[in-house]
């Protein structure tokens, strides 16, 4: 994790060069307060990746306490007699 000034923000290279090097987020700060987060594109692409992924799981777990889920077995054999593979 690395963080700078607000003031930093002006050179737009060096900090394009630190989220780049760093692979992570940088945070900005204003008085000593966070107030901005910068990270580059694939850092961001991930962090989507993983809310996307957490999202699914956390989707498949409330199925599963709503027991709207079947067993796997079960709808294979149903696949099989409907479409006979």
């Amino acid at each position: 994790m690395k963080i700078v000034p607000m003031r930093d923000l002006k050179d737009t290279v060096k900090i394009e060069k630190m989220c780049s090097e760093i692979k992570a987020p940088v945070f900005v700060t204003k008085n000593g307060y966070g107030k901005l987060v910068v990270m580059d594109i694939e850092c961001f692409e991930r962090l989507m990746n993983d809310v996307y992924e957490a999202k699914a799981i956390n989707e498949g777990l409330k199925d599963l306490e709503n027991d709207k889920t079947k067993d796997g077995n079960l709808v294979l054999n149903e696949m099989k007699a409907k479409y006979g593979f």
